[in-house]
């Protein structure tokens, strides 16, 4: 079985993306691994260039940045590393540039892989998440944040990615038939110093709104206080992320008797307590 990564990235230095904990965290299960570097206003390049040469290969891209419409420049950029992807590889593991897989969950990943892999009726796996916010000790606790999202999918190149590269599909917008597993992609996207996350809201409106209608951010820092419900986290960090949390340079402290949910939230949430299901949109067909 060969398993190949994936991903993009854009001014990881200059946004504070996690980048090389982010490939680092499924190197060890791949053969090889397919990186599309945009043109950056930093040493994004070179960061990506200095992780494994032997294991990584650079698709070097320009972004099209008149591309306004539901951030889908992103998916673009996924397609064109996932097409580098070499005929004979069978499965493609994807990792965004905020994303981090943590290790415990690597021999799960490849179990499930070797169990599907010959099975024409599965197109991907379905893994779960945990979202951070404001610092590396809360996670997102509402039912804002979306609990799972396809990140491990065959080699088939009818399989594209969709809208803003948060999940995939194939042939003519037909959703992924995928196997769920019990593996955790830890996502950072919400955590870094206010400034830089200032700055990278700012940078995003732009994959999603004409330059006519940016409403540009009135504070130099992010005010991480606006939040509905946060829980504590009280496991282990993966370890390629150790030396980034021990460097964390603000603080961001959050009192949980502030959580508030709404009735919407409180009911989802008692039906998959009493049932399993949840309630909600879903790109991917389980089977």
């Amino acid at each position: 079985m060969k398993v190949s990564g994936f991903t993009f990235i854009r001014n990881a230095v200059k946004y504070g993306y996690p980048v090389v904990e982010a490939i680092n965290s499924i190197l060890p299960i791949c053969d090889d691994l397919y990186v599309a570097v945009g043109n950056s206003d930093d040493n994004t390049l070179e960061l990506i260039k200095a992780i494994d040469p032997d294991k990584i290969n650079i698709i070097e891209t320009i972004w099209d940045d008149s591309l306004r419409e539901g951030g889908r420049v992103l998916a673009v950029e996924t397609d064109k590393a996932f097409q580098a992807i070499p005929n004979d590889t069978d499965w493609a593991i994807y990792i965004q540039g905020d994303e981090v897989l943590h290790e415990q969950y690597l021999p799960t990943v490849r179990e499930a892989m070797l169990k599907w892999k010959d099975n024409q009726m599965v197109d991907g796996l379905l893994l779960k998440y945990k979202h951070f916010y404001g610092s590396y000790d809360y996670v997102g606790s509402s039912e804002r944040w979306y609990p799972h999202e396809i990140r491990v999918i065959k080699n088939n190149k009818k399989i594209y990615s969709y809208r803003d590269a948060q999940g995939f599909r194939k042939n003519d917008n037909e959703k992924l038939r995928v196997k769920p597993i019990d593996a955790y992609i830890y996502h950072y996207g919400w955590v870094k110093d206010p400034r830089t996350q200032n700055a990278k809201i700012e940078n995003f409106q732009k994959l999603y709104t004409p330059e006519n209608k940016l409403n540009h951010l009135k504070s130099d820092e992010f005010d991480y206080a606006g939040i509905d419900s946060l829980a504590l986290f009280e496991e282990s960090h993966p370890k390629v992320m150790h030396d980034l949390i021990a460097r964390k340079n603000w603080n961001f402290d959050y009192d949980l008797s502030m959580n508030r949910t709404t009735l919407k939230s409180r009911f989802k949430r008692i039906v998959k307590k009493l049932t399993g299901i949840e309630i909600g949109y879903k790109n991917y067909k389980i089977i």
